[in-house]
């Protein structure tokens, strides 16, 4: 006896419910969550007892860690520190990362040349040259090699390098534009560049490069204007996680500030301008300049939280903020068009 129509339809209704509630009882997948950032502030250039400094290298990490930073290059002269022990030591109860590093330490005739490497894999042999450019180049090549982030030192420090040195350079990552040390002269003189100047020469030419700020401390033991203390420079690194993985990425993508005292709560650029939220500070007052091609200022504003949209023909946009107290932060360059090295 063949089924009535009306219930092979009934019967085909229900299994097309059946199947449909199946699926509506599938569990939902969610996406992937977005890591949430946060700021992160350290210090990058740093000795100890192991080459200049006047501490252990425990002492040293020691100070960073009680003084509310959560991370910390150790970058001996020509030392390759080991870090591991150390940040096990000190991250009990407290985040705390100690990045390996090294200030690779070389001349050039009498002229100082100095390059922190970031992360590299081992102790990096100083290189020299013919020229001021081959011993830089030559520098950052080994690095590089290394597997390090070549950073420029103090380029004013015996007035050993200024921006002509530098245009040809490749790979270059970092520049201090600002460096704690009493005698390298950040602001230049006397006809010589300051460290803003020379970075505005490098991206004006065409360079994509970052700008740090940095202590240099060697003196943790005598404190003084004469001496080399912690604590005057910084950067505040945006990372996912306080990694060392994180904390390279966000040097190299230019996810950071740098600061003298100076602490912004956000930093956005891009396509839908430029714009900076500060944290004040008592009745401190602060100007923002948005800084382009040759280091001349697009605009300048005395707003808590600054803008400035681009036009579009900018090789690029950057900002330093100072405070009323003389203290500075600086934010990384963005680029309006595309430009390689």
């Amino acid at each position: 006896m063949k089924p009535s129509r009306s219930l092979v339809l009934r019967t085909a209704f229900l299994t097309l419910a059946c199947a449909a509630l199946a699926l509506s009882l599938k569990p939902v997948q969610e996406p992937a969550a977005v890591p949430v950032k946060r700021w992160y502030k350290g210090n990058l250039h740093t000795h100890t007892l192991n080459s200049d400094g006047d501490s252990t290298p425990l002492e040293v990490a020691t100070w960073y860690r009680e003084n509310r930073y959560q991370f910390l290059v150790l970058s001996d002269h020509n030392v390759f520190t080991e870090t591991a022990g150390l940040t096990a030591a000190l991250a009990a109860g407290s985040q705390f990362l100690l990045v390996p590093g090294e200030e690779v330490t070389s001349r050039s005739g009498t002229l100082p040349v100095h390059m922190n490497a970031y992360n590299p894999r081992e102790r990096i042999a100083p290189a020299g040259g013919a020229t001021l450019g081959d011993v830089l180049q030559n520098n950052i090549n080994a690095i590089l090699q290394a597997g390090g982030l070549p950073s420029l030192n103090h380029p004013n420090f015996g007035w050993a390098v200024r921006s002509r040195d530098a245009l040809r350079l490749e790979g270059l990552a970092l520049i201090e534009v600002y460096n704690g040390h009493p005698t390298v002269y950040n602001r230049g003189g006397g006809g010589a560049e300051s460290l803003d100047e020379i970075w505005d020469a490098l991206l004006t030419a065409g360079k994509r490069l970052n700008g740090i700020a940095v202590d240099d401390a060697h003196d943790f033991k005598h404190i003084g204007k004469d001496r080399s203390n912690p604590g005057r420079g910084w950067v505040q690194l945006r990372c996912a996680e306080l990694t060392t993985t994180e904390i390279i990425r966000a040097l190299a993508a230019g996810d950071f500030y740098a600061s003298t005292g100076v602490v912004l709560e956000d930093v956005q650029s891009g396509g839908g301008g430029y714009r900076l939220k500060i944290h004040p500070v008592g009745d401190m007052k602060y100007t923002t300049y948005f800084i382009g091609a040759e280091g001349r200022v697009l605009a300048k504003s005395y707003d808590l939280a600054p803008a400035y949209q681009p036009a579009g023909s900018e090789r690029y946009v950057r900002a330093r903020v100072e405070a009323s107290n003389g203290d500075n932060a600086w934010t990384q360059p963005w680029y309006s068009t595309a430009r390689t090295q």
